[in-house]
């Protein structure tokens, strides 16, 4: 089986210029909802409503259920927890892509390190049968199968997969912006006020790398330590960052890739323990929410016309949630 494949992430700088262009006025860095209770919104509001308890997370096991062949292996010990580990051993120096479908859904491309690495993938379409190939390259953009395996995917609860790291959301307990954000969150009362002092935090002292934007390198992924310590980078290092920093708190983050208008972007929807997934509210002005969309709105410096953009819903067009 070949197969040929696409730069899977490009974000663009043509976006952000023309939302620039709309700035007439600076105003101060958002208010927050935090201390405010959710039972004072209004149902019209863009909440998707759950009353579910966000689960504890579980210790990474491995080998305990592997799917392997003399190429490459899929280490499916956490499935339930939403993840698989797969690493390439079949010991050719050249480009690895896996594929992960889900039965009726989306495909998901990523790449895979040729020198053996396990790294984390996440099952991010809930229960069902999930796909899971692995290609090697042999000529050009053709890639060759070399191992396939179906996992059949029963969650022990369905925040599981935005709660992990994983390839493009990446860290440990000893990653810089984790540790930050343990310490600005501490004393903090409630996951609104976590969100606050974190999305604050990315707002205030990220700026956008207009270079990189220009001419990001083919298979990008965020570094989250070295985007901490730069304090700029491009749509994708913003979503990675802010989920990164919020799950290493216990809150369930989606990064989400697809569309804002025209542009390919990346952003990132939270769940909020007794309120439920805020899929396109976060920033709150006195009067209501909008979405939350760091990139935008760090490089806007809080316009009052970019936040009208990035909260109308109908500019975001969903394609991929890791």
């Amino acid at each position: 089986m070949r197969i040929g494949f696409k730069k899977v992430f490009v974000c663009s700088k043509r976006r952000l210029v023309l939302l620039a262009l709309f700035v007439v006025s600076f105003i101060a860095l958002i208010g927050v909802a935090g201390s405010v209770p959710p039972a004072a919104y209004q149902p019209e509001m863009v909440f998707v409503h759950a009353a579910q308890k966000i689960p504890a997370t579980m210790p990474q096991l491995t080998g305990v259920t592997e799917h392997k062949n003399e190429k490459a292996s899929i280490d499916a010990s956490n499935l339930s927890e939403g993840y698989v580990i797969i690493k390439y051993t079949g010991g050719k120096p050249v480009p690895i892509k896996v594929q992960i479908t889900k039965s009726g859904g989306a495909t998901y491309t990523y790449d895979l390190s040729s020198t053996g690495s396990a790294e984390i993938f996440p099952l991010s379409e809930g229960d069902g049968d999930y796909t899971v190939n692995i290609y090697e390259n042999v000529q050009g953009n053709k890639y060759a199968l070399a191992y396939g395996h179906t996992l059949s995917l029963r969650l022990r609860d369905s925040f599981l997969p935005f709660m992990y790291t994983n390839q493009y959301v990446s860290y440990t307990p000893a990653s810089s912006a984790v540790q930050y954000a343990a310490t600005i969150t501490a004393g903090a009362a409630n996951d609104f006020q976590k969100l606050e002092k974190i999305y604050d935090f990315v707002v205030k002292n990220f700026s956008y790398d207009y270079a990189l934007a220009k001419a990001p390198p083919t298979g990008y992924i965020p570094n989250l330590d070295a985007v901490f310590a730069s304090k700029k980078g491009i749509c994708f290092d913003y979503a990675s960052l802010a989920s990164a920093m919020l799950r290493s708190q216990g809150i369930p983050t989606k990064l989400v890739i697809g569309y804002a208008g025209t542009a390919y972007h990346a952003w990132i929807n939270v769940f909020v323990e007794n309120v439920g997934w805020i899929e396109k509210a976060i920033y709150f002005d006195g009067e209501k929410f909008t979405l939350l969309d760091p990139t935008f709105a760090s490089s806007a410096e809080s316009s009052p016309e970019v936040y009208k953009y990035i909260g109308d819903g109908t500019n975001y067009t969903v394609k991929y949630v890791r």
